[in-house]
């Protein structure tokens, strides 16, 4: 999670590239036949895809399902037998492989269920993003050297299936690369003390994974909504030899593999996957520098909470998220974004979610406005955390009454 991201789908067009849900051109379709989007559709060649009128894609991370963020998530780390570590990694460690697969298939089976999807689509949500690390494909994972959770691919099969059996749009990210691409945070599974992803070895296996993932989205019917492939979350942030390695060799051949893969499977035109990359506000450089564009979406991540360059006042923050149009890149998502202000305010008066609700329903409603006109569409992190704060959890921001149950309903005009 971290920073900050607008549409010409032109820049995209080609004879034939993969379906994004604001061209007018495609989208999957629900168990039952209904349409997420709300627009009548039809079958296009490709027999997966339905076509959409260009509605915003609306949607929230499962944060903490596959990836554990022990400070989104204490009261689970700690019942699973990992208080006091600080990533999946280390909590494997601790338990050993045995009762740590126990623990952690326990964790898939209820963290995210199919009442989630149940609440997600009641709201209008209709999109989700699910992080993962490469230990997914455990016959990457070194196993004298490595120690990671097993177990987890039936878990994920069946959260894409329910997300597909009700029309959502899905991506898949890759959320913990080998060798962790930023250091000492749980959001990439080990909790490094360097990040080791920046060599070659370390993109190999992450380019298999990511055929691993496109072999499962074509051959694997609960796969058959994922429109979106991201190829690393939040890399480092500098344009030095490491970043410029990552987007001359790994970029460049994540984007052949990819569609080499689809080619071996049969898979053309429509109906080939998007990569995702953090766009150049991220701070890695040009993502697209050495890497074909076609088939490339850009994710952004607009966290003010760590963006100095704003006041921190609820003004300031209001007209910042109302005129945010920071996004250069096209098409583009906001993969990330949250209602948190900075650690050193957050639970002053001018702050504290109890009773400061009116600002923060306002604030939502300033970033899902610019979001959705300048991007395909958002989404918020996270769906659930334990935290009993709801600025970080979409589900509990709907029981305080920031975000309506009715997405229709949210008052752009009183933020803007």
């Amino acid at each position: 999670m971290s920073k900050v991201s607008t549409l010409a789908v032109a820049a995209l067009l080609g004879s034939a590239h993969a379906w994004l849900p604001n061209e007018n051109l495609h989208r999957m379709e629900a168990r039952d036949g209904s349409n997420m989007f709300n627009v009548s559709s039809r079958r296009s060649v490709e027999g997966r895809w339905l076509t959409t009128d260009g509605a915003p894609l609306r949607g929230v991370n499962l944060g903490s399902q596959f990836v554990l963020e022990p400070w989104m998530a204490s009261n689970s780390w700690s019942s699973m037998g990992c208080s006091g570590q600080n990533s999946e990694f280390d909590c494997v460690s601790l338990l050993g492989q045995d009762a740590a697969n126990s623990a952690f298939q326990s964790h898939w089976g209820s963290w995210i269920t199919e009442d989630d999807f149940n609440e997600m689509q009641s709201y209008g949500l209709n999109s989700v993003r699910i992080p993962l690390g490469y230990w997914l494909d455990e016959s990457l994972v070194y196993s004298d050297s490595e120690h990671f959770p097993q177990g987890a691919l039936s878990y994920l099969t069946q959260i894409v299936g329910w997300a597909s059996d009700r029309g959502f749009y899905i991506i898949l990210d890759l959320h913990g690369a080998p060798g962790a691409q930023v250091a000492t945070n749980a959001d990439t599974g080990q909790y490094a003390s360097t990040p080791g992803f920046y060599v070659d070895y370390q993109y190999e296996r992450a380019l298999q994974f990511l055929e691993y993932l496109v072999t499962q989205v074509h051959t694997v019917n609960e796969y058959r909504n994922v429109g979106m492939i991201e190829i690393v979350n939040e890399p480092l942030q500098n344009t030095d030899d490491q970043t410029t390695s990552m987007r001359s060799s790994y970029y460049a051949d994540a984007w052949n593999r990819v569609h080499a893969k689809e080619d071996d499977l049969g898979v053309h035109g429509n109906a080939q996957v998007h990569l995702a990359v953090m766009n150049d506000n991220w701070g890695s450089g040009n993502p697209v520098e050495y890497m074909n564009s076609w088939y490339v979406a850009y994710d952004d991540h607009r966290y003010l909470k760590w963006d100095s360059s704003v006041s921190v006042d609820q003004a300031s923050y209001l007209a910042a998220s109302c005129n945010d149009a920071s996004q250069s890149d096209s098409p583009g998502i906001v993969g990330e974004f949250s209602l948190s202000p900075p650690d050193d305010v957050q639970w002053t008066d001018a702050w504290t979610p109890a009773s400061n609700v009116d600002f923060y329903a306002k604030w939502f409603a300033a970033q899902m406005t610019s979001y959705e006109s300048h991007n395909l569409g958002w989404f918020f992190w996270s769906w659930k955390t334990e935290l009993g704060d709801y600025r970080w959890s979409y589900k509990d921001a709907v029981a305080a009454g920031v975000i309506p149950a009715d997405l229709s309903t949210v008052n752009r005009a009183s933020a803007c």
